[in-house]
């Protein structure tokens, strides 16, 4: 039993560690988002904001990414059992919108979720899929993650 607690616990520490260096390439946690810098074209037609002035978790995902099917459900309890929490998805890496429409349909999203381009997806430092900022009602990231994230995850990180 001892052995395997402390496999449990080498293994939590080499995933923490790889999630920070993994995390090194994203934007700094001080990263201020331009107001209106970046409105885009949501799947229903809006024009949506990224920086909302609200506490606010950007989830980037690739319709083709399996960690981003996983995961994305954890995102949509996040959003409906905490009304105070903001939540944009920002699609990258598709060849046809129908891809992104298609994800949102199959995962009944019920949060903007917008189109990307590759000028977001540089400006962002996104080099991995799915890729979260938390922004405070400064618009300013207070905090980031790269991967899998549970609900309970998502919900601290966005305090």
């Amino acid at each position: 039993m001892r052995s395997f607690v402390i496999q449990i616990v080498i293994f939590v520490v080499i995933f923490q560690v790889i999630s920070m260096i993994r995390e090194t390439s994203m934007l700094s946690t001080d990263t201020q988002v331009v107001e209106n810098q970046y409105v885009l074209d949501s799947t229903v037609g809006d024009k949506v904001n990224l920086a909302t002035n609200k506490r606010t978790i950007l989830y980037f995902f690739a319709p083709w990414c399996s960690v981003c099917h996983v995961s994305i459900a954890n995102l949509q309890q996040t959003y409906q059992k905490n009304p105070n929490i903001n939540v944009i998805a920002i699609g990258l890496d598709f060849m046809e919108k129908e891809e992104i429409d298609n994800f949102v349909a199959r995962h009944e999203l019920t949060f903007p979720v917008v189109y990307g381009n590759e000028k977001v997806k540089h400006d962002f430092q996104i080099t991995g899929y799915p890729s979260y900022y938390v922004l405070n009602e400064e618009n300013t990231i207070v905090n980031k993650s790269m991967g899998y994230s549970t609900e309970i995850g998502l919900y601290l990180r966005s305090l």
